[in-house]
């Protein structure tokens, strides 16, 4: 039965990318509507593709020298299984191409939202919501063939008859390729974050409150740059974090399941499996959540945010009945199945705070519009108020989670621990479950936001652009939501993966002919048989160790470097597209009355040089750091770091996140009327406000995800190493 509930996997990934091919061939055979609408989707489609390319340059050359790294670990020094470099090849690749596809739809899809709005607002909702659908299908529908195809290759060639012990091997060898995917995404998330808010900022800074002309107003110079940064930043970007999250949580749960069940070969299996299966089973239930998404004309934003939870709370409905079936055919304890419904009510748990605390429908965002009322500072106060305490619901949702999650899969045996990390693997990968419809709902939300930027340009009718704000304003919440629900899942699977690094230690350390491992006090332990508490006690891993309190600060310190680095990346960029701005309302005539065309190109060309510059140092301070750790101070120093990195980018990242939401839709709020309206005393502080926090939601925070996640794989993958320098 094991063996043919496993080919949901591959059906699964198959169905979701002919559904994504299909749902773009439906897109682009949608009008575009004017000779003018399709003009300014092509500025903003060839500035998208111009800007990947560049990235995709960069990163090339990035991991063309990892991969010739890994390949002389694997090969010369034989502290690597030698298909590694080929899994983190393909798993860059794969992440790189989710994104590529994704944007490409959204910027197809943007000007056809446009002229569907024109019809009704039940068109254009359709048009983005499933344009949108296309990059979530194809995340799922990659990561999935990807695992399917490298388990059936590494299978056939390290044959699972052997006791069990070759399915570890193959879990753990896996999750490698989940580094690659990760290094994709950190570039990203990264690169696209600089991108779009040099441009935003500029956009704002100049164009709304020095210059009074409104939100995507053609006779901005950075109006273009701005609308291709919400593809590269939030498309491209969200598409390959979800990624590597998606692919993460099931690897690690895999290698999981390989450890806690061996010894019982069919149990064994069918745990390495089940991660697989239920992405499956999700998958398909995202599709069909897709359909069930539409609206009416007039509808309020509860009906708009209505539309769409028809499709994910039918998904998810969908996942807590269909899971139990599955468990129960491969015969697995029930509490997994309850550890894996703990994780999906996590998320759902973490979505809802984090739209409460940055939708101005709730108390939360409304206190900092009206502190908009005394000038920036107390926005600013107001905003990282509101961030700090947002962080209480998603720790507490992780925290019970965790701990659930772990109880229910050691049947509430503390000395269970195989079993209980299992659990929280399992809660990891029912959190990410239905990824193909919440992504949607995620990437819908930029496809939105250019669609208006369309209908403003231009120069559309008044009801065109009151349909386009309604979906942009749905957008703006479902990007919230979805932030909230990325960086979620990356604790969840963080968690699983810090327990992963010790099973690649066992493998490392099996590789190198240590088969026995000897405690401090003499005894021994067969190191194929240690268990994750025998190896805290070999490596001396607690908080009595200050190398672990080192790796500890290190980590925390790691979380806050990263988004001070990327803070100041975007500020050089942004300043710089301030006076380039400033430069084209001083000396190109006739801008402000419409006579003459900005210089739209150069703006895109000094954020696209911007974010590629700045991209690099962090990115690789953050492979670099798991790795020179791990030489120094050893696996107590990397675990250190890795509960350190974890801790803090978390809170670190549901603060930033959130205090950039509040500040946004606070803006958004009093432009809607409310607190004098735009160009107001107020207004003009609430944007000051969100020009800070553009940084916080769209660059910094949202990396930390990738961040914490990236430097558990650099560990897992340098864990031979560590062993090796470490016994010498």
């Amino acid at each position: 039965m094991a063996a043919h509930l496993f080919w949901l996997a591959p059906l699964g990934s198959i169905l979701a990318l002919f559904f994504a091919w299909f749902f773009y061939h439906q897109m682009k055979k949608a009008p575009e509507g004017s000779e003018r609408m399709a003009q300014i989707a092509l500025y903003v489609r060839q500035g998208a593709m111009a800007y990947l390319k560049q990235q995709y340059k960069v990163v090339t050359i990035v991991f063309v020298f990892l991969v010739i790294f890994l390949a002389i670990l694997a090969f010369l020094f034989k502290v690597q299984n030698p298909w590694v470099p080929v899994a983190f090849l393909t798993g860059g690749f794969f992440s790189g191409l989710a994104g590529f596809f994704g944007m490409k739809t959204a910027t197809y899809a943007a000007a056809r939202t446009t002229q569907a709005a024109r019809w009704s607002l039940d068109s254009g909702l359709r048009i983005a919501f499933r344009s949108g659908a296309v990059m979530g299908l194809v995340v799922v529908g990659l990561a999935l063939l990807d695992i399917s195809l490298w388990f059936l290759i590494l299978k056939a060639i390290y044959p699972v008859n052997d006791g069990g012990h070759n399915l570890i091997l193959i879990t753990t060898t896996m999750i490698t390729f989940g580094m690659g995917a990760s290094t994709q995404a950190l570039f990203a998330r990264v690169g696209g974050g600089i991108y779009t808010k040099a441009a935003d900022v500029g956009a704002d800074l100049v164009g709304k409150v020095e210059a009074d002309i409104p939100e995507d107003d053609p006779r901005n110079p950075a109006v273009i740059a701005d609308n291709v940064g919400d593809n590269v930043g939030d498309v491209a970007g969200m598409g390959a974090d979800l990624y590597e999250s998606y692919a993460g949580s099931i690897l690690a749960t895999a290698a999981l399941g390989a450890s806690a069940f061996l010894g019982t070969p069919d149990l064994q299996l069918k745990a390495v499996i089940a991660p697989m299966i239920v992405a499956a089973v999700g998958t398909l239930l995202s599709i069909l959540g897709i359909f069930l998404v539409r609206t009416k004309e007039g509808a309020s934003q509860k009906q708009l945010l209505g539309a769409l939870g028809r499709g994910v709370n039918g998904s998810s409905i969908g996942i807590v009945i269909v899971s139990f079936a599955v468990i129960r055919l491969l015969g697995l304890p029930l509490g997994v199945w309850l550890a894996m419904i703990v994780g999906l009510a996590s998320g759902i748990v973490i979505g809802r705070a984090t739209e409460y605390f940055t939708s101005a429908s709730y108390k939360p965002t409304r206190t900092v519009a009206e502190n908009a009322k005394t000038g920036p500072a107390t926005v600013i106060i107001a905003g990282l108020g509101v961030g700090m305490l947002s962080t209480t619901i998603p720790v507490l949702a992780v925290v019970v989670g965790t701990i659930l999650a772990f109880l229910f899969a050691s049947n509430f045996d503390l000395n269970n621990v195989s079993h209980g990390l299992y659990g929280i693997g399992m809660a990891a990968v029912g959190m990410l479950s239905t990824l193909g419809i919440t992504l949607a709902t995620d990437a819908y939300g930029p496809i939105a936001d250019n669609a208006g930027g369309n209908a403003q340009m231009s120069g559309l009718e008044e009801e065109v652009r009151k349909r386009t704000d309604a979906l942009d304003s749905l957008g703006n919440t479902t990007a919230a939501t979805g932030k909230g629900f990325a960086i979620g899942s990356a604790a969840l699977t963080a968690l699983a993966l810090l327990a992963s690094y010790v099973e690649e230690l066992k493998v490392g350390l099996i590789r190198i002919g240590r088969t026995i491992i000897e405690f401090a006090d003499g005894t021994t332990i067969d190191t194929a048989r240690a268990g994750f508490m025998d190896f805290m006690r070999y490596y001396n891993v607690n908080l009595m160790n200050p190398i672990v309190l080192i790796g500890i600060f290190l980590g925390a310190m790691m979380a806050f470097m990263f988004c001070g680095l990327t803070m100041t990346a975007v500020g050089r960029a942004a300043s710089r597209m301030v006076d380039e701005v400033r430069r084209q309302f001083r000396e190109i005539a006739g801008i402000m009355t419409g006579q003459a065309e900005p210089d739209y190109a150069r703006c895109v060309s000094i954020s696209t040089k911007g974010a590629q510059r700045a991209m690099l140092l962090p990115s690789l301070l953050a492979i670099a750091l798991p790795v020179v750790t791990g030489l120094l101070l050893g696996v107590p120093g990397v675990m250190g770091l890795l509960i350190g990195g974890t801790s803090t980018g978390f809170v670190l990242a549901v603060f930033m996140a959130n205090s950039g939401g509040a500040w946004d839709n606070a803006k958004k709020f009093i432009e809607e009327g409310h607190y004098g309206g735009k160009g107001s005393t107020a207004h003009k502080a609430a944007v000051i406000g969100d020009t800070v926090g553009d940084p916080f939601k769209d660059t910094s925070g949202p990396s930390l995800n990738i961040l914490i996640k990236l430097m558990s794989m650099v560990a897992i993958v340098m864990a031979g190493v560590t062993v090796v320098v470490h016994l010498l």
